[in-house]
């Protein structure tokens, strides 16, 4: 890796900023990508004199609630219909009903914008004068404005995604990939990387998709220097420019939308956890769109038996054994649908998260300061997983892969050890990282600093 990139002087301004900036947002249709950037959009109409237009879909309207409420004089909501496609189910317009093998799908559909956009730019009596679009949306790079792509995921994974888009034949193979290029040069299964595997014109223009995000005007990440001052560095050695920014995590300076998703009595959740020892319960979620199968769900069931371990399992509609609540009754609760996940996991009683190290649980967890129980199954969380282990030590590697069964015995033996006093260590790292991060987005941290250069930035287009 080569020295570090010279200070860049901002992109040519185009008019005096006399008045509000208007910029556009374009989020991409599923959960984990949207709610940060709303997040995100939400900072900078509390830091800059921006009006802001964000791109979004009929059914993806009610997630910009709470943005809207509150700034309903700065954010307008901007609706066009969803594109149809012929291999999408009719009415969905989010990942969210499809899980990740339906990313391609919803990319497709969502690249037949271009047309509408173009036209509704063009007509607009005052233009924006920049767009953040997700990194799932390089094609925005060509809509004529300067463009910030917004990555939702780390600038670890951003970095991986960047050598396959310059050597995707690289992927063509069964052996271990080695990432020379990369910092600490990690090693990676090619099914632990994210499946754009170009076998198709839709993977194709998926991988196009990608090249665009480094050659765009600037990256903005939902991560902290804490946690990736080296990928980020890389990022700003490929993008050759320093128009890079790590404003993460943004879960604690955002609209708290991800406790809004909670059906469950919190009070009761709350109360019962109020029982219990510090750092003697672990946290089980995974995530929104993985449903465990039956044999997966009894193999979790009898090592947390095994493990004798207090926990909370969020089991969505996973088909948890029965009987199994019976016989855990006073020691764990299964909660079905959602639960309120920053609250619980900055509870006291609460020592370590079983995570399927999806980012922006990666991020809340990092932020409250617990360990993570790695179990990652598919597109990013590999990478994540790295990241957390063997890179920051703020977490242990409990099972891997989206169909594996755990053996029951195994599993609750590093359950029991991990939440005791071998997991010790690693309990320590991760609230120094916690600590850290916090610190990251206060005055003066590096997080607050970054979305500072980035008001600055857009201001001065």
């Amino acid at each position: 890796m080569t020295g570090a990139v010279p200070p860049q002087p901002p992109l040519e301004s185009k008019r005096p900023v006399s008045k509000p900036q208007h910029i556009m947002v374009f989020p991409y249709a599923a959960l984990g990508h949207l709610l940060p950037l709303l997040d995100l959009t939400h900072q900078l109409c509390l830091h800059g004199d921006f009006t802001v237009s964000i791109i979004v879909t009929p059914k993806n309207l009610p997630y910009l609630s709470p943005l809207l409420s509150a700034h309903p004089s700065v954010v307008t909501a901007i609706t066009f219909p969803f594109p149809h496609h012929p291999s999408l189910p009719s009415g969905v317009e989010n990942v969210k009903d499809l899980g990740c093998s339906g990313n391609p799908l919803i990319m497709a559909a969502l690249r037949q914008l271009r047309e509408p956009l173009i036209n509704w730019l063009t007509s607009h009596p005052d233009p924006p004068v920049a767009l953040i679009s997700d990194f799932f949306l390089g094609w925005t790079k060509d809509l004529g404005l300067p463009r910030f792509a917004f990555f939702s995921s780390g600038a670890f994974l951003a970095s991986t995604l960047h050598i396959f888009s310059e050597k995707p034949l690289i992927f063509q193979t069964t052996e271990p990939i080695c990432f020379t290029d990369l910092p600490r040069s990690p090693v990676f299964k090619t099914e632990h990387l994210p499946s754009f595997v170009p076998e198709t014109p839709l993977s194709q223009e998926c991988i196009k998709d990608t090249t665009m995000n480094f050659s765009s005007d600037g990256c903005i990440f939902n991560s902290c220097e804490c946690l990736e001052k080296e990928y980020m560095e890389y990022a700003k050695e490929k993008a050759g420019h320093n128009r890079v920014f790590g404003v993460g995590p943004l879960s604690l300076t955002g609209l708290g939308q991800g406790n809004s998703e909670s059906n469950v009595d919190s009070k009761a959740l709350l109360s019962w956890l109020d029982g219990c020892p510090d750092e003697s319960v672990l946290y089980i979620c995974c995530g929104s769109q993985k449903v465990l199968t039956k044999e997966q769900c009894d193999a979790l069931a009898l090592g947390l038996e095994k493990s004798m371990t207090r926990f909370v399992w969020v089991a969505k509609t996973d088909p948890v054994p029965d009987g199994f609540e019976d016989r855990v009754a006073g020691r764990g609760m299964v909660v079905r649908g959602w639960a309120p996940q920053v609250v619980v996991l900055n509870h006291v009683a609460v020592g370590g998260f079983l995570s399927h190290c999806g980012w922006n649980s990666v991020l809340e967890a990092m932020a409250s300061g617990k360990m993570i129980l790695a179990w990652p199954m598919e597109a990013d969380q590999f990478v994540d997983a790295r990241l957390l282990v063997e890179h920051m030590g703020v977490a242990v590697r409990v099972c891997e892969g989206g169909k594996t069964v755990p053996d029951p015995n195994e599993f609750g033996r590093v359950i029991a050890e991990t939440m005791g006093e071998v997991g010790r260590e690693v309990r320590d790292r991760a609230k120094e990282m916690g600590r850290e991060a916090r610190a990251a987005t206060e005055a003066g941290g590096s997080s607050s600093v970054d979305l500072q250069r980035l008001v600055k930035e857009l201001s001065s287009l």
